[in-house]
């Protein structure tokens, strides 16, 4: 007996909603894997409780809301750097984004839900539905996959599966594990299949992270730069050029490294004018190549910029971002927009920034070539998959300033060494204000510099690992997989419903 099943439904709901924000503290900086595990397994019997699948998706939709609006809450933070023109859009910006990204989850409970049939097969098709809807979240309207499931493992053992399915595949295996335990556990029967599944997919994660290769070194040293410039104060004439020149003094420091990063959009001139900065940081610089983040234009375009100087100081080549930030640096109809006063938060005039051709390599001199990646690109493992060729290393340039100084910041290091285990590539991260990071091929942290301090970090660069089977085949297997779940489950729920 399903002891859910005489309550009311808004306290089902209300207690979805609580599991789903219990379940946020699997995410950074909480780090607790083990109450998105309890919070998923305590999901199974409230969906069987639902009576309809309208009553599902609405138990779906306060789960996911109550999980995305606590793993999500750092995204009222941006709007609070220039509170007079944008403090009003936060509480929306929370609200929608929460409740728009739970209608993904909504859709699945909908399509899962049949009041009858057994209940451990329902819950294991509402594990491959979720995935499915969390497929859809990572992809459409340029995907928001951010608090993602897989995300949870990144200090565990588990992590390492992430070499094999990726972040989709490695979410589908832990709402596999849940999902149907906590069917079988209301139920008190069935118990055979999900105690199974959940230890064969433990047993795995473990046994494929011992046999991980050993990392190596590549002898070369690379200076990672933290100005730890407040946004406010990024740009403003009196602040600008104080972080300018700390950044000159980060530079000049000896001993020499191999390669000096500077972070996002560190260089406060444009790069069509910003000659006597470079000529000022390949001065300090002194025979060091430099990576560094500026902003250009090119006629009425402009664009978020990587460019990397040579040991002479020659600009030997270009990357513009082409994974933008909605709302951020660009407003989708954005002249109409600014017509109401609505702004990209980072744009300056209602088109906002353009995107770039696509994901490129950059020639790093003797360390061989990088795959460029500016902010928020590291997010999504598409974007690192749609590079021309492999990389010896992955460099990431970001401005977690606009992030604020709570959970955003640490979830996206935690992406970033996603990134880093799915491709067998180190990952070195430059950041603003921190996390500025040397990330090795198993996504470990081998030195960072904190959350809010101004300095630099010299790291030895771990070398790559041989590619990754996730490096070689994607998304897809796990996609087509999980369709063809799908298909059988739904074959076998019309035969127990006949």
């Amino acid at each position: 007996m399903n002891p859910a099943q005489g309550w009311r439904f808004w306290l089902r709901c209300a207690l979805a909603a609580f599991l789903g924000a219990l379940a946020a503290f699997g995410l950074a900086p909480f780090g607790v894997w083990a109450a998105t595990l309890i919070a998923l397994v305590l999901l199974a019997p409230l969906f069987l409780s639902t009576e309809t699948r309208g009553r599902a998706a609405w138990l779906g939709w306060a789960f996911a809301t109550g999980y995305f609006a606590h793993g999500l809450s750092w995204i009222v933070e941006p709007f609070f750097v220039d509170a007079e023109r944008h403090a009003w859009m936060a509480p929306f910006a929370l609200i929608f984004m929460a409740g728009g990204l739970a209608l993904f989850w909504a859709l699945a409970f909908w399509i899962a839900r049949r009041p009858k049939g057994g209940a451990v097969a329902q819950a294991a098709f509402l594990a491959v539905a979720v995935s499915l809807a969390e497929f859809a979240r990572g992809y459409v309207l340029t995907g928001f996959p951010w608090a993602g499931l897989a995300q949870v493992w990144v200090s565990s053992p588990v992590a390492q599966l992430l070499s094999l399915f990726g972040p989709y595949g490695l979410g589908a295996l832990t709402l596999l594990a849940t999902l149907p335990l906590g069917a079988a556990l209301t139920q008190r029967s069935g118990f055979a299949l999900p105690i199974a599944l959940t230890g064969a997919a433990a047993c795995l994660a473990l046994s494929y992270a011992a046999m991980r290769p050993a990392v190596t070194e590549t002898g070369h040293v690379v200076r990672l730069i933290q100005p730890n410039a407040p946004q406010h104060q990024k740009w403003d004439p009196d602040y600008a050029p104080l972080f300018f020149a700390r950044q000159i003094e980060f530079t000049a420091a000896q001993p020499r490294p191999d390669l000096i990063i500077w972070p996002e959009t560190s260089v406060p001139a444009w790069l069509g004018s910003a000659q006597p900065y470079l000529n000022a940081v390949t001065d300090a610089a002194q025979g060091t190549p430099v990576f560094l983040g500026i902003q250009r234009g090119d006629g009425p375009r402009i664009y978020n910029s990587m460019i990397y100087l040579d040991e002479q100081g020659r600009q030997q080549g270009l990357y513009d971002k082409h994974h933008l930030a909605p709302f951020g640096e660009y407003v989708p109809f954005g002249e109409v927009m600014a017509k109401f006063g609505i702004y990209g938060m980072a744009a300056t005039s209602g088109h906002g920034f353009s995107a770039g051709p696509g994901a490129a390599l950059m020639n790093a001199g003797k360390l061989g070539k990088a795959l460029p990646l500016i902010c928020y690109e590291a997010v999504f493992t598409q974007d690192v998959l749609s590079a021309p060729g492999r990389a010896d290393f992955l460099l990431q340039i970001t401005n977690d300033a606009w992030f604020g100084t709570r959970s955003g910041p640490y979830q996206h290091l935690v992406q970033a060494q996603m990134r880093a285990i799915e491709q067998g590539l180190p990952m070195m991260r430059s950041a603003n204000t921190g996390v500025s990071a040397m990330i090795d091929p198993l996504g470990r942290i081998t030195k960072a510099l904190p959350l809010g301090q101004a300095g630099f970090i010299d790291a030895k660069l771990p070398a790559p690992l041989a590619p990754t089977a996730y490096s070689k085949i994607g998304d897809v297997p796990v996609f087509v997989l999980l369709g063809a779940l799908v298909a059988l489950l739904w074959r076998n729920a019309r035969r127990a419903h006949a």
